[in-house]
């Protein structure tokens, strides 16, 4: 006979069971508005660098490696976050990570030096935003949802386009008032203690059995007979997944390098898309223009994405999503020789309807492969490839652009790197481990 649960069980328990929903909506809603705004912190740096370029009159190299560094930061916080949520969760990672970037936007408002900016942007805002954005998220959201596990991530993660859609325009309008940049930095610090500390430390949760609950709300049962009909490798699920144990599997490697060479292409045609279309003759108010539609695309991508791979597959949407990049490659290359408008388009749905899935997979994928108690601190060290492709990819693309004289050599590498990074994920087998929803219905019909 299971063990009476303790007073503190039930009372969370009763709290949970008397709201006329699934305690997990209101996870998914808190990392929604916290990515809204953690991913729009560092995002911001684009409407940032040039009246930061035109008061400090510093080289563009020096002005942007305040955002390399802060990526190359991320690399060695990962593996730690994960490791945290894993024993104290989010009530406490992600609060904490919110006033060290808040710290870092205060003491970016008061910079006078290029390693001021360093330490401050780079290091407290883009390096710790790590936590309270994409990869803090996906360490502990898998555990809510199954069934419905690539949809819920998705809604959550469409926080990110919203965002940039409200905050933006904001943003800008401080940058080109009074204030300038400096009072944009102190809006955001504020937004982030007003908004984001205060809901994770109070509604976010790891687990469902935190308050008495099983993934997607089902009963005790009922979860039990989801996890039988869509495990395929008993002995590999079965497994006690520590992170010793996942680094020594050839899965976590495949995944590692699959993840890796796409944020290789989407960030280095984020960082060059821009300057580009400057090149081939288009208004800078059009290439922002560009550049601000993809993730208004983005909403409806990462919902859809993320539903078509609880259909159908985390491989077959991972492959979508490299296909959004490879046509957008491929459509970057014809602008050139066709001269036509209609290619923009293409760029931008392409990137925002299929390359904007890929947050949602970097953390559904994980946790059908290492799922377990662990789980954070292998997702952490896999978080680390978060920060190798979006480095690489542009740095090596402005690499090709210099020796070459254009970017078709960089746009073809990508269109190979799209492909690898597919097989990559095929090679690493997540159906070969557990089902999605989708596949387990049409194994039963």
């Amino acid at each position: 006979m299971a063990p009476e649960p303790d007073r503190k069980t039930r009372r969370r328990q009763s709290f949970a069971e008397w709201l006329p929903f699934y305690y997990g909506w209101i996870v998914i809603a808190v990392a929604f508005l916290t990515v809204s705004i953690s991913v729009n912190t560092r995002s911001a740096f684009s409407l940032l660098f040039p009246p930061i370029l035109t008061e400090m009159q510093w080289d563009r190299g020096t002005t942007a490696a305040a955002f390399s560094i802060g990526f190359m930061t991320s690399a060695f916080v990962a593996p730690l976050v994960g490791m945290a949520l894993d024993r104290v969760g989010p009530r406490v990672v992600m609060p904490v990570a919110g006033i060290i970037v808040a710290t870092g936007l205060w003491l970016t408002a008061h910079v006078n030096s290029a390693v001021e900016l360093y330490v401050s942007y780079g290091v407290l805002v883009v390096g710790a935003s790590i936590s309270i954005s994409y990869m803090g998220h996906g360490a502990f959201l898998p555990n809510w949802f199954v069934a419905r596990r690539g949809l819920a991530l998705g809604i959550a993660f469409s926080g990110a386009g919203i965002g940039a859609v409200v905050l933006f325009p904001w943003l800008q309008h401080l940058i080109d008032g009074d204030g300038g940049w400096r009072s944009a930095c102190l809006a955001m610090a504020v937004l982030v203690v007003v908004v984001v500390v205060p809901l994770n430390a109070i509604f976010q949760r790891y687990h469902p059995r935190e308050v008495g609950l099983h993934a997607d709300g089902n009963s005790a049962a009922t979860a039990a007979a989801q996890d039988d009909r869509n495990v395929v490798d008993s002995a590999w699920v079965a497994t006690e997944w520590t992170l010793a144990r996942a680094i020594r599997t050839a899965r976590f490697w495949w995944f590692f390098w699959g993840c890796c060479g796409a944020l290789f292409a989407w960030y280095a045609v984020q960082i060059h898309q821009t300057r580009y279309l400057l090149d081939m003759g288009y208004s800078s108010a059009t290439a922002a223009w560009a550049l601000g539609l993809v993730p208004f695309c983005g909403l409806l991508g990462q919902i859809a994405i993320g539903h078509f791979s609880d259909q159908y597959g985390r491989e077959w949407a991972w492959t979508l999503v490299c296909a959004g990049f490879a046509i957008c490659y491929a459509a970057l290359m014809a602008m050139p020789y066709l001269q036509a408008d209609w290619l923009l388009l293409v760029i931008v749905g392409a990137q925002g309807l299929l390359g904007y899935g890929l947050p949602i997979l970097i953390s559904a994928v994980p946790a059908e492969l290492f799922a377990g108690r662990h789980f954070g601190a292998v997702f952490g060290a896999i978080s680390v490839s978060a920060a190798l492709g979006p480095s690489a990819g542009p740095w090596l693309t402005g690499i090709m652009f210099d020796h070459f004289g254009s970017y078709e050599h960089a746009f073809a590498l990508g269109i190979v790197i799209c492909i690898a990074s597919s097989i990559c994920v095929w090679m690493s087998a997540p159906r070969k481990v557990r089902l999605v929803a989708g596949q387990v219905g049409r194994q039963r019909a």
